[in-house]
């Protein structure tokens, strides 16, 4: 049987666990009690070279396990779909069209946008 790696959230109360073994499993969650209120155990398949690059990224920026790792994936990915879904808010509110600048704000050009879309973090 594969090791398994586990750690209770601090800040979230949210329980991960991960197998280290890549052998097809049905996805499983469930609820459970804890010290902080109702945790969920959830479990992830990772392909070895999503494994490795999880791994370095732990190092890097110092992360002590894959739990608290994957609690920060998830941290920016909700970040990400609260920006994408503000955009789209925005984007509802002025029917597709652009939304005003400030007073003494020039509006964006085409290249500048261009350029904008084309930056990677």
């Amino acid at each position: 049987m594969a090791p398994k790696i586990e750690q209770k959230g601090r800040a979230s109360g949210t329980t991960t666990r991960k197998r280290a073994s890549t052998a097809a499993r049905s996805p499983q969650a469930r609820q459970k009690q804890g010290g902080g209120g109702a945790t969920s155990v959830a479990q992830v398949r990772l392909r070895p070279d999503e494994l490795a690059d999880l791994q370095q990224v732990m190092q890097t920026l110092k992360l002590h396990s894959l739990s608290d790792a994957l609690r920060e994936g998830l941290r920016l990915l909700s970040r990400e779909a609260t920006e994408v879904a503000a955009a789209h808010e925005i984007r509802d509110f002025y029917q597709g069209g652009q939304a005003p600048t400030p007073a003494g704000v020039l509006p964006a050009t085409a290249d500048e946008l261009a350029a904008a879309d084309e930056t990677e973090w």
